[in-house]
């Protein structure tokens, strides 16, 4: 896939106009995102990736097309996870309602660029060594067996730590105590301060760009092409923080969602390991010869992650109306046992 350099630039100029639309609409005047309001703009978001797979499709074919569809779909869900944590340093960061979706979008506007310098070192990597979708594959496989023994609706540890990221930035900069409105910094006595609301965009850039170790070997396990790994990773990106108010608290009873993540990147381990082995050049392996083992294509790929994601939803949410309904029964019937000691006495 021949990109020029024109379609790169048209591509980030793009993106930088809806960012910088979406800054000024919403956060011209701070105020607490509504669910309605968050809805309206992950549609919004949605639509402006498929209407860039589309444009794809008519440009590219198909194939491009599905490995951006693909690749997309896979960094979104990914991404869902990266909310926990957001919630859990938001509130470690007792951030104001009003200026969260200010944090976020900086924050995030930050990983976006780190991610763009890791997708630059992989495709650069690929290139020049075929045997990095070995280490890939088994990395992939390795962190699907670790993250299946978590989950996502109660087991993770809620006291956030600052990383070293967060801790250099104090070094470098006098933090206030309080926040200054929407201010990052400000002056006191002459003096300029960073402001905690600088401190939490940096813990939110630096927490998903730890997320990135995952997702990016993820999707080259989908496509080669650096293109359509950027362009699906700032697409997921830009709908992340929107997505991030309209789930809320529904983000908790997404009980099964780290298995079903454990599934998608075990798969795609699974696919790069068999893709290497196809396009096999180690001399310690069949003698440096390609392996004749089946690969994945992907329409196979793209309906696997689908089914996954569709069924771990399904699931999860009829397990938490279950425990729901089992808690109410349990209160309902203790209740007249209550009343009956109240009586006695």
């Amino acid at each position: 896939m021949i990109v020029p350099v024109w379609v790169w630039l048209a591509t980030i100029g793009g993106l930088l106009v809806l960012l910088a639309v979406d800054l000024v609409i919403v956060d011209r005047k701070p105020h607490e995102v509504t669910v309605g309001e968050a809805a309206r703009w992950v549609t919004f978001y949605i639509a402006c990736a498929v209407a860039f797979g589309i444009g794809i499709w008519i440009f590219s074919g198909g194939t491009r097309a599905g490995e951006f569809f693909a690749g997309y779909i896979t960094e979104y869900s990914l991404s869902v996870d990266n909310l926990f944590i957001f919630l859990v340093i938001m509130a470690a960061f007792k951030v104001p309602t009003i200026h969260q979706h200010k944090v976020l979008l900086v924050g995030i506007l930050l990983a976006l660029v780190f991610r763009g310098i890791f997708i630059a070192v992989g495709a650069a990597a690929i290139s020049q060594f075929s045997w990095v979708f070995y280490v890939f594959g088994a990395f992939l496989v390795y962190t699907a067996i670790k993250l299946s023994g978590s989950g996502l609706g109660g087991d993770h540890d809620e006291d956030y730590e600052e990383n070293r990221v967060t801790k250099w930035a104090r070094k470098l900069f006098p933090v206030t105590d309080d926040y200054h409105e929407a201010k990052v910094f400000t002056k006191i006595d002459g003096k300029r301060f960073a402001t905690p609301l600088f401190i939490v965009m940096i813990a939110i850039g630096s927490a998903d760009l730890m997320f990135a170790v995952d997702s990016i070997p993820a999707i080259f396990g989908l496509t080669k092409e650096a293109f359509l790994v950027f362009s699906a990773n700032a697409f997921a990106l830009m709908g992340l923080r929107q997505l991030y108010f309209l789930l809320g608290g529904l983000l908790k009873r997404l009980v099964y969602l780290s298995i079903g993540l454990a599934v998608i990147l075990g798969f795609i381990g699974v696919k790069m390991v068999l893709e290497a082995l196809h396009t096999n050049t180690l001399p310690f392996i069949n003698g440096g010869e390609h392996l004749n083992v089946p690969t994945i294509g992907i329409p196979l790929s793209l309906s696997v992650i689908i089914g996954v994601l569709v069924i771990t939803a399904v699931a999860s949410l009829m397990k938490t109306r279950r425990d729901d309904r089992r808690t109410a029964e349990e209160v309902a019937s203790a209740e007249p046992a209550e009343d009956t000691a109240d009586q006695a006495r």
